[in-house]
């Protein structure tokens, strides 16, 4: 048994008929879009997180028809005509990011917080970060990164998606 979905990723719509229980990120994978990363498969690292309708969701943990008729951003679709949003040109100036494999979940946790509260406190980014793990950094140059983003003007009403 299969189900046809429609979803619309990084603008692209995609139709296919998938099984009930194929997830998200799968789907995502299977298309090419191989930045959203499969890290723990419990919704526990937060490598897997997208954007679905502008909200940050974890994506090995949602299915693929629970995505039907949503607009995905994943990190492939975040920069606009090669311009990178403020959040990644923090996360670069900041060196927010290593090795990188976190970086994907990284950014759209910043986006997440940022949707949330404009303004953030360190303690607030912190709090805000938990459910994404990183083995490389301290996080301390996440919490910066995610601090300038927040004081770029061009972060003001973050949201949306594509």
């Amino acid at each position: 048994m299969t189900c046809a979905v429609s979803i619309s990723v990084n603008g692209r719509r995609y139709q296919q008929d998938v099984e009930p229980r194929l997830l998200l990120v799968h789907f995502l994978r299977e298309a090419g879009l191989t930045g959203t990363k499969i890290g723990c498969d419990t919704s526990q690292c937060g490598a897997c997180t997208v954007l679905m309708d502008g909200i940050a969701v974890k994506s090995c943990t949602t299915l693929a028809v629970q995505a039907d008729g949503t607009s995905v951003t994943t990190i492939e679709g975040l920069a606009e005509n090669g311009v990178l949003t403020p959040i990644q040109e923090a996360f670069w100036a900041k060196h927010g990011l290593q090795c990188g494999f976190c970086t994907p979940g990284m950014v759209f946790a910043a986006h997440e917080i940022l949707r949330t509260n404009p303004n953030p406190s360190a303690e607030q980014i912190r709090h805000g970060l938990e459910g994404n793990m990183c083995r490389c950094t301290g996080y301390q140059n996440i919490v910066r990164a995610v601090q300038a983003a927040a004081a770029d003007p061009r972060s003001a009403g973050i949201g949306g998606g594509r």
